[in-house]
């Protein structure tokens, strides 16, 4: 158990320096993040109210409908990844030129794949938004990247219509993230989620099962 505890903090951090490597790209925030930014503009919430409302509804379907584990994974993601994403700002560079800028969105997107594969490799369950992807991923066979590429591409057109800030490093995300999402799983074995197992059978940690 301290092993796959460490394994869990080692991956939120690194998915902590992913989003502060993209996020000070400059070139576009990720869908979910248009998708918040545009519900601000329409409730008088802010962002992070908005999106801890978000991750809580989201945990809730995953949890009822989809049968994914919530465990202390899923919790510590949403504490975590917030505090490693400010305290691993001194160390992400602030790139001069375009080119230097999209080359650093691109090592944000690689290593956002590698940090869910890691996190979720601990075994100790899913983000929300990762979870729904395992989770649906496990109802229909889709492949991982599939899924998240569609979840993505969704509230990516949310946001853009409820007037979130969208760019083409949003849209680059949306196309590159769950290629990224499946390479990372693969690293550590994890491959496509298995069906939905018969009734009666067991589901916990069913996303999480190797090929």
């Amino acid at each position: 158990m301290l092993g796959r505890a460490g394994l869990l903090v080692f991956g939120l951090a690194l998915y902590g320096l992913a989003l502060r490597l993209m996020l000070d790209a400059r070139v576009g925030v990720a869908p979910w993040e248009a998708f918040h930014l545009g519900v601000t503009r329409h409730l008088p919430l802010s962002l992070g109210t908005v999106s801890i409302l978000t991750g809580g509804v989201i945990v809730a379907f995953t949890a009822l409908f989809l049968r994914e584990r919530v465990g202390p994974g899923t919790v510590l993601n949403v504490l975590l990844i917030g505090l490693f994403l400010d305290l691993l700002a001194p160390l992400v560079p602030d790139p001069p030129g375009l080119p230097a800028r999209w080359l650093q969105f691109g090592l944000g997107v690689g290593l956002l794949g590698v940090a869910t594969g890691t996190y979720v490799a601990a075994g100790l369950g899913a983000g929300p938004r990762d979870g729904l992807v395992l989770g649906l991923s496990r109802r229909t066979g889709w492949d991982v990247a599939r899924v998240r590429g569609g979840i993505e591409l969704l509230v990516l057109a949310l946001g853009w219509l409820l007037g979130g800030l969208v760019g083409w490093g949003t849209l680059a995300f949306a196309l590159a993230s769950g290629p990224a999402m499946r390479a990372g799983l693969g690293l550590y074995g994890l491959g496509r989620a298995p069906r939905s197992p018969a009734p009666g059978g067991s589901v916990g940690g069913a996303a999480h099962g190797r090929d």
